[in-house]
């Protein structure tokens, strides 16, 4: 506004002299006696150059008269603004003309109190087995075990059994991945229903028969296609205890990427599926597919009143420790509950694989011969070149006791005479001559078992909870209660290996760009899950429930199954062929596109409730502003917040106001077309410092208010980082890495990271562009690498944004052979051998860097944060996607960002990762100084982030939700804001989601809503963007306003809230948190970024 001044001054001046001058020269040449004699005739060349200063003086009044309608539209938003007294709290022009902050008062700190701390205080579990010490205690060296090659040589007495008979439970199952090397739709029209099929007919044939099944999505599929007869024979089955439904999750989901928020959401997908059509809820849980197991699946499992669960997918230096010392049956235990109430019963199988060959016992080539599908003829064999054998009169006696002595040789593994073996493996049991092979020949060697006593046993076919109910009678204690002897276990079991060095690692990072894409998906799907509960309850209230369209519900139900499938652990893990990656996404955008509009790139929110979108889903928030336009924002966190909120328009010419006309404030920023060029009117309106092929350092500071950044310009590493209240600056350099993978024999995949050596720096031949941009709301730094952009954003305004720093790479490597790249972090803290990475985003877990290991085998699952700490700051880097992550040194974070294998790794899929694509990897970095209230929080086995880092952490994966809409007819549309709540929440609360379930009497008619898991808060506000001159301009500029401090635009509600949110002293003195919002993909060339602040 300063500028604008001087220029209508200089510009005034310089047409008042003009005219000044032009008049003094008329009037010489009307009054010179010489110029009268001559008639008036002048000299062509004098009227030449009178022409030209005629021009000339039209030009500069063309000049004046923009420079006045610069001075209008300046006059009309201070008049605009002027309604909003210093004392507001939305932000206001000052004087001279620049946008203001309101400051009420509050530090712009966030203060923990020790009363806030009482869970983690003292919560320091007690357990028997802590798996941070086993990982220190093990040599994982791999001697040949003889016949059980990863084990050891297992004897017995032939007597033990005589007084108390071993009593065996064979469970036959069916692992069915919902996609994998088919897709979905493919794996279940040729094998699936045909299992379902069969299973109806075969079980009913004979009442000893048992099985179990697992996914819901396939179940509830079959369902919908059977006839009325098929159905109710299921359900007899499954009321008479022939059939168990184990789990009941819709997938059997990943437990290394997937947030907790998926993992409960399709859980409770799965449990109320069989609650409505069967009226049943599971168990026990069974978990023999997920590659490696996190400790907060048997929280989520207790709590949904699971009594016992199975694993089996552990590293097998770990099974054989615990094969050695009986303790592969325990009460798993969280590490911070100081009770038991958090316990679970868990039964891990010993050997290598969930197949027969390596279920019945030790020996795979014994067990593979009672694999009677491998029956001589048939598609597959045994390689060990022994076929099972038909048993018949003459051969029952010696099958028996061969198979009896595997039986024997695995129950010396356990602490009970009670002994599980599973029969199955994956997609068996589709044809209705395998269902005959097993059942018909195992019952014969049963009752040839059990008709003699002298071999001491009982065998059975069970299902996975008919074997818990007889271990818990077996020691005389309840269901799901710890049995005499058995040790308590806390911690989780990351990382996989399943021979040799062959650690699943490589699929922490494996197809980032579907990761990234998932969370997206996941906290729009929340967000509209929250409108809908929102919009149900308000018009029930109004007494409007008959005109509000739950015919919707359809819509939130297809999102909730489209979401829970991507959880399985062939799905958000990226180990599933590419065909099938392609229909998980083609599948997302058709069962969204109800309520959340997805572009290439979910480029757009759901539409909103109460206003009709724009023409179909590509509206990518960009705003054609012929005319006014309007914007709903909607706020899907429970606590208020301060953040940008960034929308594309095509005009320069733009204000946006709130719904009772103040005007908000703004910075304008550039649309870029290549890494060093924008469009020619950004560059009057913005600061730009531009660079290429720097020769020397340059070296960059920025000063913010809360922090302090430093970088290097010469390849842009960031330097340092300092808090404006602590005195020490933390150095904090950045890096890029690359790791090749093996030369020769194994190669690193879709499944395994099997790096050839440590990481070698990234390097380029020219110098990266780099572009500096400071504006009054934040400022910018991008680097364009050949490989990726590094983009740094620093905000300015107080509050959570202002504490960290946000960072987006860019990242496509699709010219790349076998190549990996990791961003490092290189600190001066001295972390020591010892980092902590988040479990499902819902606990930490302590690392320990073991040198006796592979590089690889120090990686671990990042779903949401990764920190490391020395006594006096902890560095955490927040991520808005799922990643691999270690620290390979002292003070060092290593993040992989993407890999490109062009081959497979030889476990099943087939294929390499030759599909990437141009993925955006989103980070918060936060650094925060420790004091000794927080200090106390850490033990040996737990640490926990700070209320400032969840909070981080939720506007990272939980952005403002800008709904573009177009009213129903001119004018302006009924839109007012809407705040459920009638005061904030405490910020160390947070409620998961806000889930509508459908009504077992009255479907889509009468929703109720559950509490007990799920998030509520919400505001939405509406803004008014318009265009004051209606014009259009083909500029590409980015506008960022600012909204205010909550989602709630109305003054009297903010002031309650605050005054609230003052009177609670388990709130922090700032918990306005600020989100920053998503910048939606670019369309070309044609916009501008309106960026809001809500």
């Amino acid at each position: 506004m300063k500028l604008r001044k001087q220029v209508t001054v200089c510009g005034g001046a310089i047409f008042c002299v003009a005219v000044f001058s032009l008049y003094l020269m008329l009037d010489r040449v009307q009054h010179d006696p010489a110029r009268r004699q001559n008639g008036g005739n002048f000299p062509r060349s004098q009227i030449s150059v009178l022409q030209n200063r005629i021009e000339q003086l039209e030009q500069l009044l063309e000049e004046n008269h923009q420079i006045i309608s610069h001075i209008k539209d300046s006059v009309m938003e201070l008049t605009d603004t002027g309604a909003v007294s210093p004392s507001g709290h939305l932000p206001f022009r000052s004087a001279n003309g620049s946008w203001v902050l309101p400051f009420d008062g509050r530090p712009t700190f966030l203060a923990v109190k020790p009363q806030d701390c009482q869970f983690a205080v003292g919560r320091n579990g007690q357990a028997d087995v802590q798996m941070l010490d086993v990982y220190s205690l093990l040599k994982f060296d791999n001697p040949d075990g003889g016949v059980w090659k990863q084990g050891f040589d297992i004897t017995y007495d032939p007597d033990e059994w005589n007084s108390d008979p071993l009593q065996v439970f064979v469970v036959p199952h069916s692992h069915n991945d919902p996609g994998w090397i088919k897709t979905f739709d493919k794996y279940f029209t040729d094998q699936t229903q045909h299992i379902l099929n069969n299973m109806v007919v075969k079980l009913a044939e004979d009442p000893r028969r048992k099985f179990i099944w697992s996914e819901i999505s396939f179940f509830s599929k079959w369902w919908e296609t059977a006839d009325i007869h098929k159905q109710e024979a299921m359900r007899k089955l499954i009321l008479g205890g022939q059939l168990e439904i184990v789990t009941g999750g819709w997938v059997m989901t990943d437990e290394a990427n997937v947030h907790y928020f998926a993992m409960i959401d399709q859980l409770i997908e799965g449990h109320q599926w069989l609650e409505r059509n069967l009226g049943i809820t599971p168990r026990s849980g069974w978990a023999v597919d997920p590659f490696g197991h996190s400790a907060t699946m048997p929280y989520l499992l207790k709590r949904a009143n699971l009594t016992s669960m199975l694993i089996q997918r552990v590293h097998y230096s770990i099974k054989k420790h615990f094969a050695s010392t009986r303790s592969l049956e325990f009460m798993w235990r969280q590490a911070w509950d100081s009770g038991s109430s958090t316990d679970i019963f868990c039964h891990m199988m010993p050997f290598y694989s969930y197949d027969v060959p390596h279920t019945c016992g030790p020996d795979p080539k014994i067990c593979c011969q009672f694999d009677f599908k491998r029956l001589p003829g048939g598609r597959i064999n045994c390689p060990w070149k022994v076929p099972p054998k038909t048993v018949v009169e003459a051969n029952v006696a010696e099958r028996a006791h061969l198979l009896l002595d595997q039986y024997r040789k695995k129950s010396k593994l356990y602490r009970s005479n009670v002994l599980l073996v599973p029969l199955g493996d994956d997609f068996r049991y589709d044809k209705a001559l395998e269902w005959d092979q097993q059942y018909i020949n195992y019952q014969k060697l049963f009752d040839y078992m059990n008709s003699h006593p002298e071999m001491h046993v009982q065998a059975q076919f069970g299902t996975l909870s008919d074997y818990f109910s007889a271990v818990y009678k077996k020691h005389g204690v309840a269901q799901g209660s710890r049995p005499a002897d058995y040790p308590v276990l806390s911690g989780d079991f990351f990382a996989y290996a399943d021979r040799e060095d062959h650690y699943w690692t490589g699929y922490f990072t494996s197809r980032p760009f579907y990761k990234s894409l998932d969370r997206v998906i996941e906290s729009h799907l929340r967000g509209a899950e929250i409108l809908y509960s929102l919009a149900v309850a308000n018009a029930r209230h109004a007494g409007m429930e008959g005109r509000y369209p739950v015919s919707d519900y359809a819509l939130l139900v297809d999102a909730r199954r489209s979401v829970g499938l991507f959880q399985h652990h062939d799905a958000i893990t990226g180990t599933a062929k590419e065909n099938v990656v392609i229909d998980y996404g083609t599948n997302w955008i058709r069962q969204d596109r109800g309520i959340i509009c997805i572009s290439p790139y979910l480029s757009s929110p759901p539409p909103p409730l109460s206003a009709t979108p724009t023409s179909s889903c590509a509206y990518d928030c960009f705003f054609p502003l012929l005319s006014n336009r309007y914007l709903v924002l909607f706020n899907p966190i429970e606590q208020e917040r301060l953040c940008a909120v960034t929308v594309l328009v095509n005009t320069v010419r733009v204000r946006v106001l709130t719904e009772d006309g103040q005007t908000l404030p703004v910075q304008l920023s550039a649309q870029w077309s290549s890494a060093s060029q924008m469009s020619a009117e950004s560059e009057h309106d913005m600061s730009c410092f531009y660079s290429n092929n720097l020769s020397s350092p340059l070296n960059l500071f920025f000063s913010l208010p809360i922090l302090a950044l430093s970088s290097s310009c010469t390849l842009f590493h960031m330097q340092s980082i300092k808090r404006k209240d602590d005195p020490q600056e933390v150095k904090v350099q950045m890096q890029f890495m690359i790791y090749g993978t093996r030369p020769s024999k194994d190669k690193s995949g879709a499944y395994l990271f099997l790096p050839d050596g440590k990481a070698k720096p990234y390097n380029q031949k020219e110098p990266p562009v780099v572009r500096v941009v400071e504006g009054p709301l934040f400022s910018e730094v991008v680097a364009h690498y050949q490989h990726f952009h590094l983009v740094l954003n620093c905000f300015v305004f107080p509050g959570v944004d202002g504490y960290s720093i946000d960072i987006t790479t860019m990242v496509d490597i699709r010219d790349q052979t076998n190549k990996e790249l990791a961003m490092r972090l290189v600190t001066d803290i001295q972390s020591g051998d010892v980092f902590y990475t988040d479990l499902n985003g819902f606990q930490m877990q302590p690392r320990r860097l073991h040198l006796k290991l592979p590089l690889q085998a120090n990686f671990y699952p990042m779903p949401s944060q990764a920190y490391i700490q020395d006594s006096s700051h902890r560095l955490t880097l927040h991520t808005a996607q799922s990643l691999g992550v270690s620290s390979l040194e002292s003070g060092q974070l290593e993040v992989i960002m993407d890999r490109r294998l062009m081959q497979d790794d030889n476990r099943g899929l087939g294929q390499g990762l030759k599909d990437n694509k141009r993925t955006a990897n989103r980070f918060r970095l936060l650094l925060e100084s420790r004091s000794t209230g927080n200090k106390m929080m850490d033990s040996a086995t737990t640490s926990f982030p700070s209320v400032l880092s969840h909070m981080t952490n939720a506007i990272l994966n939980h952005e403002v939700l800008a709904l573009p809409i177009l009213p129903k007819r001119r004018g302006i549309p009924p839109l007012q804001t809407f705040a459920p709540l009638k005061s904030i929440l405490p910020c160390d609360f947070h409620l998961l989601n806000l889930r509508s379930i459908q009504s077992q009497v009255r479907r889509h008619k009468n929703s109720e809503r559950v509490g007990t898991v799920q998030e509520p808060g919400p505001a939405a506000a509406p803004a008014h963007v318009s265009d004051p001159d209606g014009l259009q301009h083909a500029s590409g500029q980015r506008l960022h306003h600012q909204l205010g401090s909550h989602g709630d635009l109305r003054l009297q509600a903010q002031t309650a809230l605050r005054a609230a949110r003052t009177k609670s002293n388990k709130n922090p003195p700032d918990s306005s948190d600020q989100k920053p919002s998503r910048r939606w993909p670019q369309t070309g060339n044609r916009g501008v970024w309106v960026s809001l602040f809500c």
